[in-house]
């Protein structure tokens, strides 16, 4: 009952009217709050080096296949001289850097301040934990500083990062880059209704579903990022 009483009042809040003077003020101050995260984004995350991102759900409990799954992936990638970067939370996130902490690799946790008051796994290095309060803000670093996606079973969280990758690759705003779906069984009804709908309806072209890949494996998950960065004569450097 309380929390609907505090979300009915979330809504008559954003819709009350506010004068000129109240609008100027309170925008300004986000628009510093927003520059101040991407400073704080940029001179982090500068000085990491090369790094895989691995999204998934919070909710995956230690003892889930697709949790041990997620930490394998990450420790085969350290072992390949990536280091890795989640959302910095639980999960399949605690997973991702559990995985390259154990391989002793770069740890990199970019969190969020949520309602429910999401913390940053103990997994993280310590100087590579940054927590935002914008939700684009963290969006900007993951595709800016990331070598690849690795996108392990997750709800709507994780398809929105899935699928501003694509939107973004799709539409050349940004190069092309390796991003790898882990879990036929997870993944497939979704992939079977882009091609039965998407593309039937030509919402897409049919040559946009070779901008991922679907993998059941960690060997062939790290063997996705391998192959295309040494298709380009590119590696890691350190």
């Amino acid at each position: 009952m309380q929390q609907a009483l505090e979300e009915e009042h979330r809504i008559r809040q954003a819709f009350k009217d506010k004068n000129w003077a109240e609008i100027k003020s309170s925008d300004s101050w986000v628009i510093f709050k927003v520059m101040s995260e991407f400073v704080e984004g940029f001179e982090k995350m500068a000085k990491i080096g090369p790094c895989v991102t691995i999204f998934g759900s919070a909710r995956v409990k230690p003892n889930n296949p697709y949790y041990k799954m997620a930490e394998d992936i990450a420790e085969r990638l350290v072992q390949q001289g990536y280091g890795v970067i989640t959302g910095g939370g639980p999960g399949i996130m605690e997973a991702g850097n559990k995985g390259a902490n154990k391989a002793g690799g770069k740890s990199v946790g970019l969190n969020i301040y949520l309602p429910h008051e999401q913390k940053g796994n103990i997994y993280i290095d310590p100087d590579k934990l940054i927590t935002f309060d914008y939700f684009f803000v963290r969006k900007v670093m993951f595709v800016k500083y990331s070598q690849g996606f690795i996108v392990m079973p997750g709800g709507f969280g994780t398809m929105d990062e899935l699928t501003e990758a694509l939107t973004l690759i799709q539409t050349k705003k940004i190069g092309r880059f390796p991003i790898v779906l882990v879990g036929k069984k997870f993944w497939g009804g979704m992939i079977e209704w882009i091609k039965k709908v998407l593309v039937t309806e030509k919402m897409i072209n049919e040559e946009d579903l070779d901008l991922f890949n679907l993998v059941d494996t960690p060997d062939e998950a790290v063997a996705v990022i391998d192959e295309f960065y040494g298709k380009y004569l590119l590696s890691p450097n350190f």
